[in-house]
């Protein structure tokens, strides 16, 4: 029983260490934070991207970023495969600094009748939770509910953030709350509408949806949403 139940015990550690690192680096985060210190939303040929997912780690080091999650429609499969080359280059280089990776995905959801997008981090991959939610496609009828993909994220020890509030058809005044009332663990407060080069997120949706989360004790994140060839843009 023991030995069987050692692999659980540490991996459950490791989960809860990253999730205290990473909730400590969004208490944190400053507008100019993102794009060249942490980006938490990415995207690779394993979704709607065009960065390979080892090219966007070359990128990320070059860059010179702190931590990043690669956050792909229903599919970790481009973390997978950054993990992988992230540890190949730590074991060929020991001491070189690289950045921390953590887990992240980007759900389509319903929220008040809505198409949003949740974003999940810091999760465990392998829990059965997840399982509708990793099939590279969008969840269906109850299960695309936000009601049913938060708690989803958090029973995998992860964290759920309201990606770009601004974004959908209806508001942010709107989707916050009740994103909130679900349980919801932040939004994305520091986002570039429009695309604009350089990086920089919009400053008066920021704060408006800062002022409005912060009235909920949410976290904030930040990231470029990037789908081309460049983690400094979204496009």
């Amino acid at each position: 029983m023991a030995v069987n139940m050692a692999p659980t015990l540490a991996s459950l550690q490791v989960a809860a260490q990253d999730r205290e690192s990473l909730q400590l680096v969004w208490q944190n985060i400053q507008p100019d934070s993102c794009p060249h210190s942490y980006n938490f939303h990415m995207h690779t040929t394993c979704s709607d991207g065009r960065l390979k997912p080892q090219d966007l780690i070359d990128q990320a080091i070059t860059i010179g970023l702190k931590g990043l999650a690669i956050t792909d429609h229903h599919t970790v499969s481009g973390y997978k495969i950054a993990q992988s080359w992230l540890e190949y280059l730590k074991s060929s280089s020991p001491t070189t600094p690289f950045p921390q990776l953590w887990t992240g995905i980007e759900i389509t959801a319903k929220l008040l009748d809505t198409d949003v997008h949740i974003l999940g981090y810091a999760f465990n991959p392998a829990d059965p939770s997840l399982e509708t939610y990793l099939q590279r496609k969008a969840p269906q009828h109850e299960m695309a509910e936000a009601s049913a993909v938060i708690p989803a994220l958090q029973h995998a020890g992860g964290f759920a953030i309201l990606a770009h509030p601004c974004r959908y058809r209806r508001s942010a005044q709107e989707l916050i709350p009740a994103a909130a009332d679900l349980g919801i663990d932040g939004v994305e407060a520091y986002y570039a509408y429009g695309n604009p080069d350089p990086w920089e997120p919009t400053c008066d949706r920021t704060e408006q949806v800062k002022q409005l989360s912060s009235s909920y004790n949410l976290l904030h994140t930040c990231g470029t949403d990037t789908h081309g060839l460049s983690l400094l843009r979204r496009l």
